[in-house]
Parts: structure tokens; C-alpha cells; sequence
């Protein structure tokens, strides 16, 4: 089981280094569809949502990193909640507010935000400066800015002003589907791996592993802003 998660995770870290993982993009496809159509659409923006929410690589490493020493389900449903809480509100407010914040530096933030959470799980705030930051807190920050880097790709679309609230609260639905899809998936994988002897002794591999992949999510989008300057 270890084997097939690190797999896994060094198989994100090369995506995200390709560029297919860029935080936040929207398929030319689904680029089309939103500036094409007009009112209210609500099962169609739910499914962008969920879509976008189960192929967010930034989103499900956060996640995994959220959950991975979290053992009890009410804990587990609290660190989410605050998650989709901040998600939830900069989204809707950056994109009816029209929030004009540079995508990249967000992205990287988000980036930042897995090496931070890969960090925290190591424990490396306590060695390094003696303190234990407040995982809530943190949790609920990062979440303000991974709604405000999908608000800032939604605005590079034209959408349509007629039904935009119940589309984007329809998009908001579906982002929480897919999440709960995707942490469903992620709590099995945990499950059973933590039954296993190897749970502990590879742990600090896997945080690493994570860790890796947001500095290269970082990376990726400090490099796009030097270039797009």
C-alpha cells in the first residue's frame, strides 16, 4: 500500500512540473461553454465544479496533507469544513466583487500552502522555532486563497451577469461534491495504510514526496509571472 502512494504522489509532483497541473485552469472546453451560454444553469456549473475539485492537483495534496494524522471523523469533518468555508467565500466574493489579483502569485500561495501543511506535518515549526502554529487557523487561511486563485481564472471568462449567482453557487455545490469524492478516495487510501507497519516508517517519505510537489507548483508559478511581466 505505501508503494502505491508514493507512486501516486511522485506521479503528481511530475505532472504538476509539465504544466498539467497548473492550479486552477479551466479546459478549453469548458472555457467555451461558460462564456457561450446565459441564465440559470445550475446542473451544468455543478458538474465544472466537481470536475474542477477532482483534477485540482493543489486542492487534493492540500487535502491529503490536512488528513493525513487526522484519525477521528469529527476531526477530520471540522479541518474540512474550515477549508470549505474560506474556499467557499473568496470564490463568490472575489468573482461577484471582480477581484483583480495576479493568478500567479495566488497559485504559488497555494503552492506554498502544501509546503507549509508537508512542513506542519513534519513538525519542523517546533523543532525550528519552538511553536506549534494553529492548524484551524492555517487551515481556514489557506482555504481564503485557494477559493481566490479559482475566482481569479473565473474572471478571465466572460460569463453571463443573467443567473451568475445561482451559477456560481451551483459551481460551489459541485466544487463540494467533488471534494467529498475526492476525500472519500483519500481516507480509504489512509485507511487501510495506516493498518500496515509501513504507515509510520514512511511517513516523513510521503510528506516529503508532498512537500516536493508544492515547491514545484511554486516554482512553476513564480516562473509564469517572471515571463508574463
Amino acid at each position: 500500500m505505501h508503494s502505491a502512494l508514493l507512486v501516486a504522489l511522485a506521479l503528481l509532483a511530475v505532472a504538476v512540473s509539465t504544466g498539467t497541473a497548473a492550479a486552477h485552469n479551466v479546459t478549453p472546453g469548458d472555457a467555451g461553454y461558460i462564456q457561450e451560454i446565459w441564465g440559470v444553469k445550475l446542473i451544468p456549473f455543478a458538474y465544472l465544479g466537481a470536475k474542477h475539485m477532482v483534477t485540482g492537483y493543489d486542492h487534493i495534496l492540500f487535502l491529503f496533507g490536512v488528513v493525513f494524522f487526522l484519525y477521528r471523523m469529527q476531526h477530520v469533518a471540522i479541518y474540512v469544513s474550515l477549508f470549505a468555508v474560506g474556499h467557499s467565500t473568496t470564490m463568490l466574493l472575489g468573482v461577484l466583487a471582480g477581484w483583480n489579483v495576479n493568478a500567479y502569485l495566488i497559485d504559488a500561495i497555494i503552492g506554498f500552502s502544501v509546503v507549509y501543511k508537508a512542513l506542519d506535518n513534519l513538525g519542523a515549526f517546533q523543532r525550528w522555532f519552538g511553536v506549534q502554529p494553529n492548524t484551524k487557523a492555517a487551515t481556514l487561511i489557506f482555504g481564503f486563497f485557494h477559493g481566490l486563485g479559482l475566482a481569479t481564472k473565473i474572471l478571465d471568462y466572460d460569463i453571463a451577469p443573467d443567473g451568475l449567482l445561482p451559477n456560481l453557487l451551483a459551481f460551489n455545490v459541485g466544487v463540494e461534491i467533488g471534494q467529498i469524492m475526492a476525500l472519500s478516495l483519500i481516507l480509504i487510501v489512509m485507511g487501510y495504510w495506516r493498518r500496515t507497519a509501513s504507515f509510520w516508517r514512511h511517513a516523513y517519505i510521503a510528506n516529503v514526496v508532498m512537500m516536493t510537489a508544492g515547491f514545484v507548483l511554486v516554482g512553476y508559478q513564480l516562473t509564469g509571472m517572471a515571463v508574463s511581466l
